[in-house]
């Protein structure tokens, strides 16, 4: 038989000890499953290594997951067919008279990105190799520039469809449906305030925003003629959403929709050939299998944590506290916060939400002034997914910042990479403080769209 720890020392060594190891360098996803094999086999017998084919295989075979990979080949593929090209293209010209204007078409088509890719580095990548020369040829202040491509970027959480939301649905065992639909106001709450700040302060002191030059201007008939051009994936991403939204699919069913229209998009843009298929596929593979393997080491690691009584102890230790249900809620928004500093979004989940939401049932709907106890879990999913959008853009591991720092150039300091996040990050936080006191931003689409 295994050695008897006390729960309290016990999660000092588990966490100590994975926290250790990560900051060594070594991978998240070998980390929690090595973490937890080798704790199994201390507190436990070889009867308790069963724990690990008993918590991996419901997600091996979790019909909801396999919208994923469809999504990430999805963007993968309109990537490559050079559509986000064309759409920065497009927005930049049908905004760039404005002040600043290039920073505001940045958020925008970083929002209709969001809604193409579920995956946070691609938007910010992307957008900071496009945008990013495009507004500092112009004169615009770098900080603005930057901190609008890394705020635009990580709205790719919280905007469906979201891989995260997706995860989370599956964890939180809720309707990847509902979620999607709860995160759309917020998701474009935040991306407007993006927009309006970045107007103003372009407003107050043109030189940080200034407009493009009068001969770069085209005529309404031209935008008209270029927002045509863009018809092809609007329709798709419309498509997608819409058949998710009215009911009529699934995520999994509509991800299929949705990879069969990049083809057809890839086709329409003369963009369909072998390597754009092949390169869209290697990127699909490398992305999923890295999230399929920090799930099934954290969804280990938890499970032993839970099995030797975490949950309850966490439980106790939030009550012990003293603090309210909105105390308590606030509690673990901040350590959210904290842990999205140091961990990616796919582990912070996989480590908190089994702990989290069962707590948060606990606390009662009545508690936050809600009737119904699936909006309770709704709600906490979506402010736990705006707490995730904060986790790329705070220093000092953000990886919106890290991700920017791969494509700017090598003259900008990682200093001003961060001090351009932080404007976005405290307007990251009004919007969490939104969601929390009025449950109905959040809640007030699904109610529509599914019925009360």
């Amino acid at each position: 038989m295994g050695l008897e720890i006390g729960i309290g020392w016990l999660t000092l060594i588990m966490f100590g000890t994975l926290l250790v190891l990560l900051m060594a360098g070594l991978p998240l996803a070998f980390v929690t499953g090595g973490l937890a094999c080798v704790f199994l086999f201390i507190l436990g017998d070889e009867r308790a290594l069963n724990i690990v084919p008993s918590r991996i295989f419901p997600l091996m075979t979790n019909y909801q997951l396999s919208a994923i990979p469809l999504f990430i080949f999805m963007a993968a593929m309109l990537e490559r067919a050079g559509i986000i090209n064309d759409m920065f293209d497009v927005i930049y010209k049908v905004l760039g008279g404005v002040k600043g204007g290039l920073a505001a078409a940045t958020i925008l088509a970083s929002t209709v990105l969001a809604a193409m890719v579920g995956v946070i580095g691609a938007a910010v990548v992307t957008m900071g190799i496009i945008a990013l020369p495009a507004m500092l040829n112009r004169g615009y202040d770098p900080k603005i520039a930057m901190g609008s491509i890394m705020a635009g970027g990580t709205l790719g959480i919280l905007i469906p469809p979201s891989i995260l939301a997706i995860i989370y649905a599956v964890v939180a065992e809720q309707s990847v449906g509902e979620l999607f639909i709860g995160a759309v106001i917020p998701g474009l709450l935040l991306s407007g305030m993006y927009i309006v700040y970045v107007l103003v302060r372009s407003f107050i002191n043109p030189q940080v925003g200034p407009p493009i030059p009068v001969e770069e201007r085209i005529s309404t008939a031209e935008k008209i003629k270029l927002l045509g051009n863009m018809s092809a994936p609007i329709v798709l991403i419309a498509l997608v959403l819409g058949v998710i939204f009215s009911g009529v699919a699934t995520p999994v069913e509509a991800a299929g929709i949705g990879t069969f229209g990049a083809f057809i998009v890839a086709a329409i843009h003369r963009k369909l050939d072998w390597q754009t298929v092949r390169e869209a596929s290697l990127t699909t593979l490398k992305a999923s299998a890295m999230v399929i393997w920090i799930m099934f080491g954290a969804t280990i690691f938890v499970g032993l944590y839970v099995l030797e009584g975490g949950q309850q102890f966490v439980q106790d230790s939030l009550a012990a506290t003293g603090l309210g249900p909105w105390g308590i809620v606030i509690l673990m928004q901040v350590l959210l916060v904290v842990l999205g500093m140091f961990l990616d979004w796919v582990g912070i989940l996989l480590l908190c939400v089994p702990i989290f939401v069962p707590i948060v049932k606990a606390l009662g709907a009545a508690a936050f002034g809600l009737d119904d106890p699936n909006d309770l879990v709704l709600w906490f999913g979506v402010l736990y997914l705006v707490n995730m959008q904060m986790s790329f853009l705070s220093p000092p591991f953000g990886y919106a910042l890290f991700y920017l720092r791969g494509v700017a150039p090598p003259e900008i300091p990682m200093t001003d990479i961060f001090k351009a996040a932080l404007p976005f990050l405290a307007l990251q936080i009004v919007g969490l403080v939104i969601c929390m006191l009025f449950p109905q931003v959040v809640i007030w689409l699904p109610n529509i769209v599914y019925g009360p």
